[in-house]
């Protein structure tokens, strides 16, 4: 079971972006990295294309490793460590430690 999953609201807990919380939009398990929206943006510069016609310089978001990302507790609004549970009718649930909601 992965720790964070996409649309996970996560908190940034290390970095130049320390503090920083956003919605995961993509993750790349075998890079163990996740995309999170707004964070961690960096230019890069692209030349004319069909898809860039006017060529110039672009912001995007850089993948941030996931041992940097907490989740983000609902109730609390602070990060949060969770229990993975397996219910009876068999579905993995996330639990977070402290308030018991499930995440």
């Amino acid at each position: 079971m992965l720790r964070i999953k996409k649309n996970d609201q996560v908190i940034v807990t290390v970095g130049k972006e320390k503090g920083k919380s956003g919605k995961v939009v993509r993750v790349f398990p075998k890079e163990h990295t996740a995309v999170v929206e707004n964070l961690n943006i960096i230019k890069r510069s692209v030349k004319k294309s069909d898809t860039f016609p006017q060529g110039g310089y672009i912001e995007k978001e850089k993948p941030i490793s996931l041992s940097n990302l907490m989740l983000l507790d609902k109730k609390e609004n602070k990060p949060t460590r969770f229990i993975a549970k397996v219910l009876k009718d068999g579905a993995k649930v996330r639990i977070a430690q402290k308030t018991g909601e499930t995440i």
